[in-house]
């Protein structure tokens, strides 16, 4: 058995400790994580100049004597392989972007959903794991494929693993990377208890600074997503952030998507990216009108405009890639739109899962003995 992975709450609020070790306290009686506690900036420091065994940091913001962002800025110096995780205010996206550019890794919000952040640490973790092995693995390193395959690992990490479904709607997602590391991504927000934000994304070129494009992406939509309701609005701050420090002239095409699942209302914004299918209950089988819109990090203060449908029950909407149209065959030719649209209506009647599977099949039956060329990513939405 492995080691627990030790993890340093900081947190004036005197309730938190009694809180964490009560409701992770199966997590710990299997010894998967180990809990020590701060009070504020200052105490933790003390804790990991003292303890070189602490994996990850978990810190409020608003803290005494030294504030959450301050602490970030002096982790790395104390241990530079540690991974941090902020608690912040729902929608403070000052205080959330902050952090991440001081190196945090991930974020969760007020009130705390136990649930989220056990998904969070299992993600942090997951990730802290590839990074320590990619560490071991530098000096033995013969080839740079072998580096590129640990990166598109790294890569899978930090996609959704857990996917939300109820008696009125369900989501699934899946990506299945090239051979070399790529820049598709995509990522399920819980805005609140009516609202999912939905985002596909597939950042230019491939190999390891596409992967790091994508992961500052991710991020920086993930938090837009929290501040910002309306999906024109998030792509507009998300360009504006990756305008500002793109010094490698690289750029992601985003469908970003908020569905209301009381009312079934789909409301969505483009940023460059293909126009996802929509599949009727009855059969009819459609591609989503989508508003104007460039891909992100190239044209500073873009505009985006959002538009809205209304799902009915057993209506399905695919979003996906341009790995899916532009897989090629034997002789080069498109799997393309209007294939894809013809496989709309045998869909009808398979779970979210099973469509995005039933996808990719047909892609790879398609490519036949074709190398892929380009990531495959497909997400799902069906109104039960």
């Amino acid at each position: 058995m492995s080691d627990p992975y030790r993890i340093l709450v900081v947190d004036d609020e005197v309730d938190v400790e009694p809180l964490v070790l009560q409701r992770m306290r199966r997590e710990i009686r299997k010894k998967v994580y180990e809990f020590r506690f701060a009070l504020n900036g200052v105490e933790a420091l003390e804790i990991l100049n003292e303890d070189d065994s602490i994996d990850m940091v978990l810190s409020d913001i608003n803290m005494p004597e030294m504030d959450g962002l301050t602490l970030l800025q002096q982790i790395p110096s104390v241990n530079p392989n540690i991974r941090s995780v902020i608690v912040s205010a729902y929608g403070d996206m000052k205080n959330i972007r902050t952090a991440m550019n001081r190196g945090a890794f991930d974020f969760v919000t007020k009130p705390i959903d136990f649930d989220d952040l056990r998904l969070t640490i299992d993600r942090t973790v997951k990730h802290l794991k590839m990074w320590r092995e990619a560490l071991q693995a530098r000096d033995r390193l013969i080839s740079i494929q072998n580096e590129l395959g640990l990166a598109n690992e790294m890569q899978q990490t930090i996609l959704p693993r857990e996917f939300p479904q109820s008696e009125s709607f369900e989501i699934y997602g899946a990506m299945e990377p090239a051979r070399d590391v790529g820049g598709d991504f995509f990522d399920i927000i819980r805005l609140t208890d009516k609202e999912r934000g939905i985002s596909v994304a597939d950042v230019s070129d491939k190999g390891v600074l596409a992967a790091m494009f994508m992961m500052s992406s991710r991020t920086l939509m993930k938090g837009s997503a929290i501040g910002a309701m309306n999906p024109s609005g998030v792509l507009r701050e998300v360009n504006d952030l990756l305008v500002a420090e793109n010094n490698s002239a690289m750029f992601v095409t985003v469908c970003y998507a908020i569905y209301n699942h009381e009312t079934g209302e789909l409301v969505y914004a483009n940023g460059g990216h293909n126009a996802p299918l929509l599949i009727r209950a009855n059969g009819e089988v459609s591609y989503l009108e989508m508003p104007p819109g460039f891909a992100l990090g190239i044209v500073p203060d873009a505009q985006f405009s959002s538009e809205s449908i209304q799902l009915s029950k057993g209506d399905i909407v695919l979003f996906y890639t341009d790995g899916v149209t532009e897989a090629t065959n034997e002789t080069g030719e498109l799997f393309g739109e209007e294939r894809l649209a013809k496989l709309g209506s045998s869909l009808l009647g398979l779970d979210s899962k099973a469509i995005c599977e039933t996808v990719l099949n047909k892609v790879h039956e398609f490519a036949g003995e074709a190398p892929q060329a380009d990531d495959i990513t497909t997400v799902v939405l069906k109104r039960k």
